[in-house]
């Protein structure tokens, strides 16, 4: 008998943790019938439960496996040792994971090339591992910081104008004839806006985390907590969905038909969600690239140009540093213009 520490299934892949008695932890990973024990790469298992005894989250382990077994499929496709791994080896890597002959991490055909901030977080799971190996005092081929990541161009980064955003979350009442549907929808779009969660947190909340005022308990990214706040406004209309609502399941926005609404603890899925959003702004002709992570920047954005302190809203979006709270921040067009003809030294 033993101790399961996680069961998580994700995209085809299933992920067992469990310590028994008297031997080491083990990890059972199966995709499409492949196990760790076949993945050329050794110690996963610890690294693995490494990573979990220290409190990363199940998304994070998860994301941690899926890139490790990327390379770790590179590795049997090239007949590649990994014990003799090199500098040139990881070079050859990084070609690998830009063209458009790579393979997923269920040997599935590529169908796109990947973002250089995809390929970073794949080499950085990398370097992780390796971290790993050198802190066990396993063999490790490499030094963690021979994995150079790539270089990334900074764009800058868009929020849509404040009516934009606005007629964008009001459009759910205006678009959808399935008055559910469109109670549903705007309720959620007003919720983010209103909070600045992030998506999987809307995703995966809870009616018991709502108190009668609005304030909401999320255990957020990196199991923060951290309490966010609805506006009058937001509450309004989750109060509105919440009396046509009939569900059992304990989370808060759930699916009317689809594969989703079968289930017992049904939720609304992240990708049901983004493909809405990404309809409502085609539809409104909104040429600013919206998405719901946009509904947080905006939220940021919109909160620092009235005069928000940074740290207040560093702390609503569930920051550790400031440094990245920052970066969520982005002046609009508009304001910058305005700011520039009120303080300019040479206005006049």
């Amino acid at each position: 008998m033993g101790i399961k520490i996680r069961e998580k299934t994700a995209k085809g892949l299933i992920l067992n943790i469990t310590i028994t008695e008297y031997n080491i932890p083990y990890t059972q990973l199966n995709i499409q019938n492949m196990s760790t024990n076949e993945m050329p790469l050794l110690y996963i298992d610890d690294f693995l439960l490494n990573l979990k005894t220290n409190n990363y989250s199940d998304e994070t382990v998860y994301n941690y496996e899926r890139d490790l077994l990327i390379f770790s499929n590179y590795l049997k496709e090239n007949n590649l040792n990994f014990e003799k791994f090199n500098k040139k080896d990881i070079e050859r890597f990084k070609a690998y994971l830009t063209s458009r002959d790579r393979q997923t991490a269920n040997h599935s055909p590529a169908s796109q090339k990947l973002l250089a901030q995809s390929i970073n977080r794949i080499l950085s799971s990398l370097r992780g591992y390796l971290r790993h190996l050198i802190e066990m005092d396993y063999f490790c081929p490499l030094a963690p910081e021979a994995v150079k990541l790539l270089k990334t161009t900074k764009k800058h980064p868009q929020v849509a104008e404040l009516n934009d955003l606005i007629k964008l979350i009001e459009f759910p009442t205006e678009l959808e004839k399935n008055k559910y549907v469109a109670m549903r929808n705007r309720a959620m779009l007003e919720v983010l806006f209103s909070t600045g969660m992030r998506i999987s947190e809307l995703i995966n909340l809870k009616v018991n985390q709502i108190d009668n005022s609005g304030k909401i308990f999320i255990l957020g990214k990196g199991k923060k907590e951290r309490f966010v706040y609805l506006t009058p406004r937001a509450f309004r209309f989750l109060e509105a969905y919440l009396k046509i609502r009939k569900s059992n399941s304990e989370y808060l926005f759930v699916p009317c038909r689809g594969l989703n609404a079968s289930k017992q603890n049904k939720k609304i899925s992240p990708n049901y969600l983004q493909m809405k959003i990404k309809k409502y702004r085609e539809i409104l002709r909104i040429n600013v690239p919206t998405s719901a992570h946009s509904l947080r920047h905006g939220f940021a954005t919109y909160l620092a140009e009235s005069g928000a302190n940074p740290a207040a809203i560093q702390i609503l979006l569930g920051h550790e540093s400031l440094d990245t709270t920052t970066r969520y921040v982005h002046a609009s067009d508009h304001y910058a213009e305005k700011t520039h003809q009120d303080f300019h030294p040479l206005k006049k």
